[in-house]
């Protein structure tokens, strides 16, 4: 007879491989893209193509990066219908932090902050549901309007991040929300936190969180969530960096952490993601 464990994992299992869309059939399959020069010359190839009259780009069907018979690292493009763009080994890590602070009883809320179609979050919600857990949020935090422009004169490490000019990444309250719905997971343990987070976040000081996922891309966007919320982190708790890759969200991390005395060992997750688990006591 199938214990709880199994049937647990087996839901967690296939709700990630649907978020990545690694449930869909056999798709035209073309050469990779490599990314040896940075994180959006894919973008910026496909963008160069479109405007000469080629109607897109062809890439194996998966968001997740392999690596060329040379060694070279490579990412592939979005399937249609994706949910989220960080792949698999990010999703599993986000769903051990959060069983590790369920089976632990680290006390706290969930939140993401920046997150697109909503896919991490949609995955929060789902491990409280394999476990029965009712009495955590998951925060949904975005502008639901794309990045802000970056403001250079405040924050230099984010001169030239203008990725507020790349309308795909701008997803409306209302389609995340009805992301959520389309797996059954919108209820009222999900909370939605809706503009920028320099005026959002503030509003969010003094809370309890047991696992935070931060997914701003730059400078501005890591330093006022870690700023508003890392001081709410329980002990035992887990911070997600997304974009440690990029310079801008790599320098605000550094400059936080050396800021505030924060010496716990960051951990790769994979060629973008860290973490690290705040000390107890």
């Amino acid at each position: 007879m199938t214990d709880v464990a199994d049937l647990r994992s087996a839901y967690l299992g296939l709700l990630k491989k649907a978020l990545r869309s690694a449930t869909n059939g056999p798709m035209d399959l073309h050469h990779p893209v490599r990314i040896d020069e940075g994180p959006f010359v894919r973008t910026t190839v496909q963008k160069w193509l479109l405007k000469r009259g080629h109607a897109r780009l062809m890439y194996p069907l998966t968001i997740d990066p392999g690596v060329d018979p040379e060694g070279r690292r490579f990412v592939t493009a979005l399937p249609p219908g994706a949910m989220t763009m960080i792949g698999a080994l990010r999703l599993d890590n986000l769903e051990q932090c959060v069983t590790d602070v369920i089976t632990n009883d680290v006390p706290g809320d969930l939140i993401e902050t920046g997150v697109w179609r909503g896919g991490a979050t949609i995955l929060m919600r789902a491990v409280l549901k394999a476990y029965g857990v009712t009495d955590r949020c998951v925060y949904v935090a975005d502008s639901f309007e794309g990045l802000p422009p970056p403001d250079a004169e405040r924050y230099p490490a984010d001169e030239g991040l203008n990725l507020n000019e790349y309308p795909a990444l701008a997803v409306s309250l209302e389609d995340v929300s009805a992301n959520f719905e389309r797996y059954d997971l919108l209820d009222d343990q999900v909370t939605f936190v809706k503009g920028w987070f320099r005026d959002t976040l503030p509003g969010l000081k003094g809370h309890t969180w047991s696992v935070m996922r931060l997914d701003g891309d730059l400078y501005e966007s890591t330093t006022d969530a870690l700023v508003n919320l890392y001081p709410g982190l329980s002990p035992g708790g887990w911070v997600i960096i997304d974009d440690y890759e990029i310079d801008a969200c790599r320098k605000a991390v550094t400059d936080y952490r050396a800021a505030n005395d924060i010496t716990e060992e960051i951990i790769e997750i994979d060629w973008t993601g860290v973490c690290w688990q705040k000390k107890g006591g």
